[in-house]
Parts: structure tokens; sequence; C-alpha cells
């Protein structure tokens, strides 16, 4: 599958037939009809329906014109920024992250994009999950970062990278053996849990691992704030279980913590970048895109995002 393919594709639906699309394209048709048949090829799936009074994009052929639009929309406004000076992008950005993703992503794309891109104007939106991805579905936000590939199912989305989950506690906790390396679901049922509330796509994750093995957590409180969660782990009143990211914010929230590892449950939590529809990309909404995933490959290479397994290039 090559772009120009796609743009063959995309012109052929919006024509409504081959032979409008070749006129327009100057492209004859036999060949065109090529291009498209390799594709379909490619695919595996029939993209078209053709008839006498032209032809219509299949389910399949819908669902790949949708993002077909948006990658040609991201190549043009790709080619725009290439061809620019970085200080002439102007715009403001609005991206939706997690707290816990805050902690580990929001500073760091603070300082590129005001170092490369001083023109647009980043707003950064916290907030659950769930009310991230409302956000995106309503078109208030342009970028997010959310946990699931069907938070906002009619938008464009890619996988970023995967994090592994730990067990989180103070150091001088005699909750768990200092000799520990690692824990296990039934070890850790038996342990005064601090969880967020069950709004939270991470509680759920955690809670179907602990319900799949008939264990039943022990929870002594329920806090969505991540800072004052954090901090009553601190000071010993529970443990939690989150991702790395959530003590990067501050060197602070780090020190004092043991991070082990659940040697027992592939407990991990997927992110995905999310990006609005094709008609209201703008050059800064491509430029943040694009400097938002080269600060997570930058946090994840240099070690300072650590439990971390990237899945985008």
């Amino acid at each position: 599958m090559n772009l120009k393919q796609l743009q063959y594709f995309v012109r052929i639906v919006e024509c409504g037939s081959l032979a409008k699309a070749s006129r327009q394209l100057y492209i004859a048709q036999p060949a065109l009809s090529q291009q498209l048949s390799k594709l379909e090829e490619e695919v595996g799936k029939t993209l078209l329906i053709r008839s006498a009074k032209g032809v219509v994009p299949t389910p399949n052929g819908a669902a790949l014109l949708q993002h077909a639009r948006f990658m040609l929309r991201q190549l043009e406004q790709a080619l725009v920024i290439a061809r620019q000076e970085p200080g002439s992008i102007q715009g403001m950005v609005s991206v939706g992250l997690a707290s816990t993703t805050l902690c580990a992503l929001g500073a760091p794309l603070m300082r590129r994009m005001r170092d490369k891109y001083p023109g647009i104007v980043l707003n950064i939106v916290e907030g659950l999950s769930g009310h991230i991805a409302q956000m995106m579905r309503l078109t208030q936000l342009d970028l997010a970062v959310l946990f699931g590939r069907d938070e906002a199912p009619d938008l464009p989305h890619e996988a970023l990278l995967e994090e592994d989950l730990f067990l989180m506690l103070p150091e001088d906790s005699d909750l768990v053996a200092a000799r520990r390396k690692s824990v296990r679901c039934d070890e850790i049922s038996q342990l005064p849990l601090i969880l967020p509330t069950g709004i939270h796509g991470l509680r759920r994750r955690i809670a179907h691992e602990f319900e799949q093995r008939n264990l039943q957590m022990n929870v002594v409180a329920e806090i969505d704030s991540l800072s004052l969660l954090m901090l009553c782990v601190k000071e010993g009143m529970g443990v939690t279980i989150k991702p790395m990211s959530a003590t990067m914010m501050e060197d602070r929230m780090a020190q004092g913590l043991r991070y082990l590892p659940i040697s027992d449950a592939r407990l991990r939590r997927p992110n995905f970048l999310y990006t609005t529809d094709h008609e209201r990309l703008t050059p800064a909404t491509i430029a943040v895109h694009s400097e938002l995933k080269a600060t997570i490959q930058h946090l994840v290479h240099t070690g300072q995002w650590k439990g971390v397994e990237l899945l985008s290039p």
C-alpha cells in the first residue's frame, strides 16, 4: 500500500465513479482500476461496491476512507510544516492527559514546544481518562492520550506504549519483606490498598485481574487525586498499584518508595494517541502531534520513563 493508492481511492469515492475519477486524476480508467484492485488485494477486503450508478464504499471501505483522508491531510500539513520556519507556525492546540501521563509527559512536552515552536500556545487539560475521552468526542480537544482503542472510536488513533504496573509502598514498610524483588496477586490482596475510584480505567483493570483469580482486594481508601494518593502511600497509610509515570512529576514523589513488579500477572496499561478529525487538523496540531511522540521516545530511550515498552516507532 502506498499514499498514491490511498489518494486514488479517496478520489474515486468522492467522485462516485471510476470514470469521473480517472478524468480528474488524468489517469486511464484501466490503470486506475488496477491500482484499486491492488489496494483491495493488500487489504484483503472488498472496498467498493460497483454498480451501473457508480461506486459506493463497503463498510471496510468506509473505515479505510476515514483514515486515508486523515493520513493524506497529515502528509499535506507535514509538508507545510517542513517548508516553514518553526517560529512561523502559530495557533492554540489543546492536549488532554490523565494525571499519571501528565506527570511523565507534561513538563517535558511544554519545554520542547517552547524551544521549537514558540508561536504555538499549548493548552494542557488534565482529567480522568473518561472525561478526556468525552472531550475528544465533543471536539473540545485536538489531541489526547487515552488507555483504550474504543475511547473515541470515530477518531484516528495510534498505539504509543504500554506501561507496566507496580506495587508501590514506602521503603521502610514492613508489609513486604525487604529481600523481596516481586509480589504475587494473592499477597497483594492481603495488603491495605489505596486506589482510585471505580470510574478510573486503571482501577477497573486492576479489579478485573483480581476477579479473574477469585481474589478480593483489601481497599482501605479510594482517592482520585494522584498527588494525595501518593502522599498517603508515602506516609505509610497503605500501598497502591500504579505505573512509574505516577512518580515522575517531582523527584520527591519517587523518593522513599519501593516499586515491586507483580510476578504472576501481566498488569500493563496501553496508551493511545488520539487525534481530532482531519477537517480540523492544523499545522500547529500536526507539530504538537509529532513533538509529543518525539518527547515520549526521548524519555524512554534516556531512561527517564521506566517500566515502559514503546509501541510506536
